[in-house]
Formats: C-alpha cells, sequence, structure tokens
C-alpha cells in the first residue's frame, strides 16, 4: 500500500488514492460540492485540501451537524495532520472558550449553530479562515445552521461541501451550491474507473415475508375506519375524491385548515376537519406499525390512544376513536394476539446466521422506531453469540450524544457486535468493518436508503438485507426509495455535465448565476 507524502500529513498514515488526489486538487481551484459514496473517503479529501491551506497559513473550519461527528473528525484531523493544533467548538463550550478555540487551533471542528450563533453576536469574526468545509453537505437548505455560515465565509476562502447522497430533487441540490457558494459538482460512483479498484462488493437482498391472519385482520378494519373518514373530509370539500389517503397528504389539509383558523375563520367545517384530520393521521400511522412494524409496536401506539380517549384532558379524536365499534375489535385482536411479525424471526435468523459465518463478524439493523428497536433488541439478545446494543437518539431519554460515541466505539473494538440503531445511526459516522446491514423496513427517502446501505461493504465485502412484508406499504415505500435513487444520479449527472459548460462558455463568471 502508498501512503501519502504531501506536506502537513503524518507520513505512513493516510492510503495514497490517485481519485482522491484528483478531487482534493479541484477542490483547491474552486469551490465544490463532492459527492462520493459512503467508505470511499470524503474526510481524505478534505483532509489533503486543508493541509494545503494550512501550508499557506490559513485557518481551517471544519463543519458537522452532530457532536459524535465532531469528536470522530477530531481524532481523524488530529492523527493526520503531523502539525496541526486541533481544536472543537460546540454548544457545551461558552462563547468566550470558543473564540480562544478559534484563536489558539490551526484547524477547528465545530457543530454549525455554535459557529453561527457567534457569528450573528460578533463574538468573533472568520477573517484568518482559508477553508470551510460543510460536511454532509446536503443539509445546507432552508434556515440550517450551515447557511447562516456561510454568508460571514471571506471571499478569499475555499468552501467544500461533502456528501454521499445529496438527494434526487434538484431544486434543493442547486440551493445547497447556492446557500454554501459551491461553484462546481464533482461527482464519482462506484464503477468510475478511478473508484472501482478500492469498492468491496455489497450484496443487495430483498427478503419477503408474509403477514399473520391477526395483522391482516386489523388493517383491513383500519382501513375501514380510513376509508370512513377519508371520505368525511371529501364531503367537508377539504379533499379530492381520488387523491390517496396519504400521512403528506393529511399534513397538507392540517396546514390549509391552521392557516384558515389563524385568519380568524372559526367554522364548523375548520373545527370537524382538524379532528377528522387528526383521526386519519392516527390511524395511518396504526396501519403503518401494522404492516411494517409488529404486534407489539402497534399495541404500544394503541394504547397511548386508549389513555387519551379515556382521560376527560384526551384530544376529542382519541375519544372519538376508541368509542367506534371497527377500533373497539382492532384493540380486541391487538391486545390478546400472541402473534408478533414474522419480520422479528427473520432477523434474528440472519443475525445468526451472520455471526456463525466465520472471522469476527458485525451487524447493523436499522429500524424506523424506538418500540421496534427496543422489541429487535431484546430478541436478538436471544440469538447464540449476540452481544447486543441499542444506538438511538437523545429524545425521551434516549442516548446522550457521548454515549452514541462510547457505543459506536465499543462496536468498533468487539465489545458488541449487533447494533439495533434508529435513524441516528444512518448519517455520518465511522461504523467500519461491517459485514451486514439489515433494513427491518424500507424507507422512501433515497439519501437515508444510501446512508443505510453505506455502513457495509466499507473494508471488505458486506450483505444487505431488505425485509418486505408482501401486499403493504413496504413494497410501495422500497418502489418510491428505488425510482428516487435513479433520479438522483441521473440529475447529477446531468447538473454536474451543465456546470462544465457553464464554466468553459463564461470562464471567470460563477456557475450558479443561472439556477
Amino acid at each position: 500500500m502508498e501512503y501519502v507524502t504531501a506536506p502537513g500529513i503524518t507520513l505512513h498514515k493516510v492510503e495514497d488514492r490517485r481519485y482522491q488526489a484528483t478531487l482534493a486538487q479541484a477542490c483547491l481551484r474552486e469551490n465544490t460540492l463532492v459527492i462520493l459514496p459512503t467508505g470511499l473517503g470524503k474526510t481524505a479529501v478534505a483532509l489533503r485540501v486543508a493541509a494545503a491551506v494550512l501550508q499557506k497559513r490559513q485557518k481551517v473550519l471544519v463543519l458537522a451537524p452532530t457532536k459524535p461527528l465532531v469528536e470522530q473528525h477530531r481524532l481523524y484531523f488530529s492523527e493526520c495532520l503531523s502539525q496541526a493544533r486541533v481544536g472543537v467548538m460546540n454548544g457545551t463550550v461558552v462563547p468566550a472558550k470558543r473564540a480562544a478555540v478559534l484563536q489558539d487551533s490551526d484547524l477547528i471542528v465545530s457543530t454549525p449553530q455554535a459557529v453561527a450563533n457567534d457569528l450573528d453576536k460578533g463574538a468573533y469574526d472568520l477573517g484568518e479562515i482559508g477553508l470551510i468545509v460543510y460536511d454532509e453537505a446536503h443539509r445546507g437548505t432552508g434556515n440550517y445552521a450551515y447557511v447562516d455560515v456561510a454568508r460571514y465565509r471571506p471571499l478569499r476562502a475555499l468552501a467544500l461541501g461533502m456528501t454521499a447522497s445529496p438527494g434526487s430533487d434538484l431544486h434543493k441540490i442547486e440551493e445547497v451550491c447556492r446557500n454554501l457558494a459551491l461553484t462546481r459538482i464533482d461527482v464519482r460512483a462506484d464503477d468510475d474507473p478511478d473508484v472501482a479498484p478500492y469498492v468491496h462488493d455489497t450484496y443487495v437482498n430483498r427478503i419477503e415475508v408474509n403477514m399473520p391472519k391477526d395483522l391482516t385482520d386489523i388493517t383491513a378494519l383500519l382501513r375501514k375506519l380510513l376509508d370512513h373518514y377519508f371520505l368525511e373530509l371529501t364531503e367537508l370539500r377539504l379533499t379530492q375524491p381520488n387523491w390517496p389517503p396519504s400521512t403528506r397528504h393529511m399534513l397538507v389539509i392540517g396546514q390549509n385548515l391552521q392557516a384558515r383558523l389563524h385568519r380568524g375563520e372559526k367554522t364548523m367545517t375548520v373545527f370537524r376537519g382538524l379532528s377528522v384530520q387528526s383521526i386519519c393521521i392516527k390511524l395511518l400511522h396504526a396501519i403503518d406499525l401494522a404492516e411494517t412494524q409488529g404486534m407489539s409496536a402497534l399495541r404500544t401506539y394503541l394504547g397511548k390512544i386508549n389513555e387519551g380517549g379515556a382521560s376527560p384532558q384526551g384530544s376529542k379524536a382519541d375519544r372519538e376513536l376508541c368509542a367506534r365499534t371497527d377500533y373497539k375489535q382492532v384493540w380486541q385482536i391487538a391486545s390478546t394476539s400472541k402473534v408478533e411479525h414474522p419480520k422479528i424471526s427473520r432477523t434474528m435468523s440472519l443475525v445468526s446466521q451472520v455471526l456463525h459465518a466465520g472471522g469476527n463478524p458485525r451487524v447493523i439493523v436499522f429500524t424506523q422506531y424506538r418500540e421496534s428497536c427496543d422489541i429487535l433488541a431484546e430478541r436478538l439478545a436471544l440469538v447464540d453469540g449476540a452481544r447486543v446494543c441499542k444506538l438511538i437518539g437523545q429524545a425521551n431519554g434516549g442516548l446522550k450524544q457521548r454515549e452514541q460515541v462510547g457505543i459506536i466505539d465499543d462496536f468498533r473494538k468487539g465489545k458488541y457486535n449487533v447494533i439495533v440503531s434508529t435513524s441516528v445511526g444512518e448519517e455520518g459516522l465511522d461504523i467500519t468493518s461491517t459485514n451486514a446491514v439489515i433494513f427491518y423496513e424500507p424507507i422512501s427517502s433515497e439519501i437515508r436508503t444510501i446512508q443505510r446501505r453505506g455502513r457495509t461493504g466499507r473494508k471488505n465485502d458486506g450483505e444487505v438485507y431488505v425485509l418486505i412484508a408482501k401486499g403493504t406499504m413496504d413494497e410501495v415505500t422500497e418502489n418510491s426509495s428505488r425510482r428516487k435513487e435513479e433520479l438522483m444520479r441521473q440529475r447529477l449527472t446531468q447538473l454536474s455535465s451543465d456546470l462544465k459548460k457553464q464554466r468553459s462558455q463564461k470562464p471567470g463568471q460563477s456557475e450558479l448565476s443561472e439556477f
């Protein structure tokens, strides 16, 4: 293996890959959005660019969206930069100390909100910064803190955005480029000639399961209730009968009704519409849990509705729903059934299969809901040889970010060989040498699908298993994600080509001028 020998980079530390050198050279010439598949070294590209900027006696600011990612970057840059002083800033560091860190460090790693707040208050400026790196740059839309920081970037300073999955929405990609002043897009795919030698195979396996009768009976009753209330929304002229009764549709209806209420329209249509819309959202969520998660997760959710229905302080929607005969039948089945979703046993089987394949295997199981995470962790702990931990977010008594970092470190060291994770494990975190990733359910977001899939196949070949409940929303979600991912690749190719044409036709002019 050959190593990078550039000034400022620690010897025998960073593998020398030609495509990373090519990307870095281009990033030193122009503000660039680098789109590179997970596991192929976006941070190594940033390291090369940072080392070159540091040689010019300019400082580097590296922004990452979470404290675990900040800590991960701190360790990486500290180990790989031979001479630079690396400092950390985040919301737990008081503003005065953050200013001192900026003054005393050559490379600063920080969460963006801390920097944005300080800049807005005039605590310091970025005059000495020669490079700003935006990790997970696809977040740079709307009022996200990356956008605020970018407004304070000195004109002479370079900007570098990094992401594995910017999404399929062309307007959002353009917005990211505008907001972060990125005038060039450099895309690499697994099959590019300079990248392919470093890519390990990732095999995606689609696993179908059949729904048990208790769950199909529950789903049928819930859909009957949904049809009843959706018809009422139609009769109230709040929707169209040919529109699908989806959660997104219901949220739009709710926003429209709230807007009418804020304008002073206190009519029966508005109040009844809000109540029916709330019931529809509850039913849609219950259907999703029944079809994709299982009886335990559904039972927990229905129990909360029951509590609301029995309490004088409960919502009208809960009380009305609990009074319906069809809902009572749903609860009767859910409260007495011994059936669980077949995905649970299939997940246990897959984990056992991977753990007993030899070597020192590690598995990540992704699931959408905290309840399913708890259930899966409990069941997988029964698998022979499984050392299981949970990786969940901070909300509602979850794990603090330092605890998340500790779990990932223990997983990396082999204390645990199975992680059951919610979405907190999808983005950016360096979870290496994972043999298999299991999707307990498909997700419609192409960004999150790519991030989940990228947790394996980094240092060796990996397996991805996607569990699909036949005849359910799983199939719709899977198709949606696939279409979005294909569209994303097409649009990125086209956008990158358009930017190249603009540069050749209008030298010296911002490529974003035509957006």
